[in-house]
């Protein structure tokens, strides 16, 4: 197993449940990749390194079992925000109905597009965390999914009549980083709205580096080793191996394995591409944001992106390579919902903004657009900032090589990468090179901390191998 991210470390527990010697490689001196946390303004301020959120994370199998390793949800009381300029704040709650009825005469359209399948989530989660081509297990319910997914996101938000629905919406399909006018757009938004709506928005107690520890733990129990500071840039490094798992960017396993991938491997992982960047900027924050809507304070996600038209512009001018003059900025109050992260009365805000692939801006304006993004729906907040850490995506990059760019998602989301992965044509995991897999978040359903990717991995290496068959 090459890397220990998240589906890395997803992957390795599979095979080691299954009774698969399984060693991990590890080219930084820590594990965890994105599921890391950091302490930059000091002891006792808990900030996650890039995965903070995790509504698709309880329903994962890569996941279960873990609660024997000290793994802790925590969930707070409003899964997410979207303040507005005027009036008050578009709030996403784990239940439908009560986000409805802060919706207003949108209630009922809410209602109708994520009532029925967010109640139905656990059958759901096996065809959404996997390859979207596919046989479904619950054809009829899939379909009835799976149509809006389908739409651009700013069509299936001409659903809605009332801006903080139309931008509640948008917000988080904006997660995607991807032009919100492609079809497909919508994918991803609806895939996390539907599961938060069954399962909410939790963050992981201690930080999501709990996750990554208690992951590492089980595999250790099982007899898994971990090997940290180890780069591997050659075939040469590896020891045979019955199977080869890669939680790495499709250009760095054409890289390792060359020409001993077929030919249409090497074209289509040549041809694969990775999205817009992100700029982060964490804050320590003395009582916490001033939010002009009280609400908002309660939220563990803020989405600040004003309404829908600026959020469709932002995301659009980000793809085409512009920095906007007005970042959409996903911003983090996990402390709400998990006070071990705070010290005294001195919380940690994390939040970065979407930029350009490979965006090289002056770091003291970008981080001053992204503090006045704040600011312009908590006016105050400059004041009460103890402390500024700031990751740039070349600093991203230096830290993940899976962050190409900045790119923190593994891959652009295009409408090809969302249905046919980065092989088209060909099962996702595979690279065609016998015994070697792919695992990454390039690897459907894609990013995120649920480990599905490398559990599906796993789970095709291990019938390769025969293992678990009478």
């Amino acid at each position: 197993m090459i890397g220990s991210g998240p589906n890395g470390l997803a992957a390795a527990l599979t095979l080691a449940r299954a009774g698969v010697a399984v060693t991990v490689l590890e080219a930084q001196d820590e594990i965890g990749g994105g599921t890391r946390t950091v302490q930059p303004f000091g002891e006792g301020i808990l900030v996650d390194h890039c995965a903070a959120f995790h509504p698709m994370a309880l329903q994962s199998p890569a996941l279960a079992g873990l609660e024997a390793y000290g793994l802790r949800w925590a969930w707070p009381e409003i899964d997410a925000a979207h303040p507005l300029d005027d009036g008050p704040a578009a709030l996403l709650h784990r239940s439908v109905a009560q986000t409805a009825a802060g919706l207003g005469a949108d209630g009922r359209r809410w209602k109708m597009l994520f009532g029925g399948p967010s109640r139905r989530y656990p059958e759901l989660a096996g065809d959404i965390l996997g390859p979207v081509v596919h046989v479904p297990r619950h054809p009829l319910l899939m379909g009835r999914f799976g149509a809006p997914t389908l739409l651009p996101a700013t069509l299936l938000a001409r659903l809605f009549r009332t801006e903080r629905a139309r931008a509640l919406f948008l917000g988080t399909t904006a997660h995607a980083m991807r032009p919100l006018t492609e079809v497909v757009s919508s994918a991803i938004g609806m895939g996390i709205l539907t599961a938060g709506h069954h399962d909410g928005w939790p963050v992981v107690v201690g930080g999501t580096q709990a996750l990554t520890d208690a992951m590492a733990a089980a595999l250790t129990d099982l007899g898994g080793k971990i090997e940290t500071g180890v780069p591997v840039t050659s075939l040469s490094q590896l020891p045979h191996a019955d199977a080869v798992l890669l939680n790495l960017a499709p250009q760095a396993a054409l890289a390792l394995y060359g020409d001993k991938l077929p030919a249409g491997t090497r074209r289509a992982y040549r041809r694969y591409r990775y999205g817009p960047g992100a700029f982060k900027v964490d804050l320590a924050v003395q009582g916490g944001v001033p939010w002009r809507d009280p609400e908002v304070g309660r939220a563990g996600t803020v989405h600040l992106g004003g309404g829908s038209a600026e959020i469709i512009a932002g995301e659009k001018a980000v793809a085409a390579g512009r920095m906007p003059e007005r970042p959409f900025v996903l911003l983090g109050q996990q402390y709400v919902a998990d006070p071990t992260r705070s010290r005294d009365d001195v919380h940690p805000v994390y939040a970065y903004a979407h930029v350009p692939a490979g965006y090289d801006g002056a770091a003291s304006d970008t981080t001053e657009a992204v503090i006045s993004q704040i600011e312009r729906f908590a006016p105050g907040l400059r004041e009460r900032i103890t402390g500024v850490h700031v990751t740039s995506p070349a600093q991203f990059a230096a830290g993940n090589a899976n962050y190409i760019g900045g790119d923190i998602l593994t891959g652009a989301k295009s409408p090809g990468a969302l249905l046919l992965g980065p092989r088209p044509g060909r099962n996702p995991y595979r690279t065609g090179a016998r015994g070697v897999y792919l695992c990454s978040a390039a690897a459907p359903p894609g990013p995120g901390a649920h480990g599905m990717a490398g559990y599906r991995a796993a789970q095709l290496a291990l019938r390769d191998l025969g293992v678990g068959r009478p």
